[in-house]
């Protein structure tokens, strides 16, 4: 009697009420998604559900063994994703700043900025710049005087220090002016030539006059270095600024076309402080002898610094292939190496490039222009999207240069994905693809640049459901809609026929059960 009474318009109204819910279910999965990189439904279900259903708990000692396991690979993951500086990152005021200018586009997030803050305090400040009480009575007596810390003169507020923890950049460069009436400071002629300067040459400019100060710091506290742990770290301080300066008058003279007056200043550098690695100068170097096209020195350099022991780049890495690619490049035709089979050389190129795509599997989108590039962030993300778009930006040129290298890698490259079809548990030449690449590089690149992302992430199954169900249901309140009549006899007969089982067990029940009892049964 009740399907009976039901009509095309409750029908109508139903389907109509589940298609708009699933509908919307669909829409915030979908942003979800794209948001977070994985499903709400997914992860309310393992993170909730899971445990009041009976999931084993992760503390139990049956999982012992398993989070033993996991650990080494769990550790590697986080060191993995680690965000390092970018040793070829641009000037903000002559370039980052003129990007703004032109296109009204912010290059750089607040997160890397916020990185280069943390650099700077940490490179360019020690513990012994804090003022001392004792200090206190000679700052009241001489309130425009410079105090002298570690033998070294210091702002008495403490001007510089304040300024690398300044986010509005007119309140950086303010402090750095005021810096400068007090003393001179080669970390605010630094400060300046990275922010004010709006050219290369004005940066160089201001460089070399840091330089001068940074000099005259670094020889004064090397002399005191060994008189006690406060002396070590002005030292240590003191050794940050000078080899930043150098490394930057470097990059400079890079930039203005004198290349090998770059090359000169990075292997003297590389002489001087042999063990001030963190800054990778050799990466600069690399990048200065293939624009000099001096690809023997590039040889020699790489097999210095492409070592198993030794930290991996995509320039690294990609610098070895091109020169593999470069040898057999010019004549590689991938019809006749079908033919005939691949030569040595041309495997070790081949194998070279497929290591240097499992490393980093961003970079041959940019190099082969499929993805439009942006300019590179101040920290970058090895293995991800950040690095790529970091590595490409200064490298395009070389592999345009070198004939044939382009082409051999367009061939190539997609067959690193054969060798290892599940990056992410397990690698072929490095360690497992690390999964936080994409969340990290969401926060180091603007929001205008759409982020690279590998391996592909599957629509999850709610995603697929939802759709599904949505769309069924939108289409049978459309038919119901034009075909009120024969909709409602297809329901009527579906509704029966699902309800079919349930009328016979019931008759069944009936003809076994004795009527009082199932009467007394039906009343409770």
């Amino acid at each position: 009697m009740f399907l009976n009474t039901l009509t095309p318009k409750f029908y109508v109204a139903l389907t109509g009420t589940s298609s708009l819910i699933s509908g919307l279910i669909l829409i915030f999965e979908w942003w979800y998604f794209r948001k977070y990189g994985t499903s709400f439904i997914e992860q309310v279900s393992v993170s909730h559900l899971r445990p009041l259903l009976g999931g084993v708990d992760s503390n139990s000692p049956s999982n012992t063994n398993t989070t033993n396991g996991e650990t080494d690979s769990n550790r590697q993951s986080v060191s993995e994703c680690k965000v390092w500086r970018n040793p070829l990152n641009l000037f903000r005021g002559a370039e980052y700043n003129r990007y703004t200018w032109v296109t009204g586009r912010e290059p750089l997030t607040y997160y890397d900025m916020n990185l280069s803050a943390q650099d700077h305090q940490t490179f360019f400040t020690c513990d012994t710049d804090h003022l001392r009480p004792s200090d206190a009575k000679f700052q009241r007596n001489y309130p425009t005087k410079s105090v002298f810390v570690c033998g070294q003169p210091h702002p008495p507020p403490k001007v510089m220090q304040k300024a690398w923890r300044e986010r509005n950049p007119q309140a950086r460069i303010s402090a750095a002016h005021e810096a400068l009436e007090l003393n001179d400071f080669a970390t605010a002629y630094i400060l300046l030539a990275e922010e004010e300067a709006t050219t290369i040459v004005e940066a160089e400019k201001l460089f070399k006059q840091a330089l001068k100060a940074g000099e005259s710091c670094y020889r004064r506290s090397q002399q005191l270095q060994h008189h006690g742990t406060q002396y070590e770290a002005q030292h240590r301080r003191d050794t940050n600024v000078l080899v930043y300066i150098k490394r930057r008058l470097a990059m400079c003279a890079r930039k203005l076309g004198r290349t090998r007056e770059a090359v000169k200043m990075m292997r003297d550098l590389m002489k001087e402080f042999p063990l001030l690695s963190m800054f990778n100068i050799h990466e600069n170097l690399l990048e200065a002898l293939l624009e000099l096209q001096a690809y023997a020195d590039v040889q020699a350099v790489l097999a210095k610094y492409d070592d198993i022991s030794l930290p991996k780049s995509a320039t690294i890495c990609y610098t070895a292939a091109l020169l593999k690619a470069r040898a057999v490049s010019d004549k590689f035709s991938p019809e006749a190496a079908s033919r005939r089979g691949l030569s040595t050389a041309e495997m070790n190129a081949v194998e070279a490039i497929h290591r240097a795509v499992e490393f980093n599997p961003h970079v041959p989108k940019y190099l082969l222009e499929m993805k439009s590039l942006i300019l590179p962030p101040e920290h970058i993300l090895k293995r991800g999207d950040s690095e790529a778009i970091a590595y490409a930006f200064f490298h395009l040129q070389h592999w345009k240069r070198v004939e044939g290298a382009l082409n051999l890698l367009h061939c190539t490259w997609e067959g690193t994905f054969r060798m290892i079809p599940y990056p992410l548990e397990k690698g072929h030449l490095f360690y497992p693809y690390p999964i936080c690449t994409e969340t990290a590089d969401r926060e180091l690149l603007p929001s205008f640049h759409e982020v690279s992302v590998y391996p592909k992430k599957e629509l999850p199954f709610f995603i697929l459901f939802t759709a599904g169900l949505c769309s069924f249901t939108a289409m049978l309140a459309l038919l119901t809609h034009q075909f009120p009549e024969l909709m409602g006899v297809f329901a009527k007969a579906f509704l029966s026929t699902l309800f079919a089982p349930l009328n016979f067990v019931m008759e069944k029940v009936e003809s076994i059960l004795p009527s009082s009892l199932w009467h007394q049964l039906t009343r409770i």
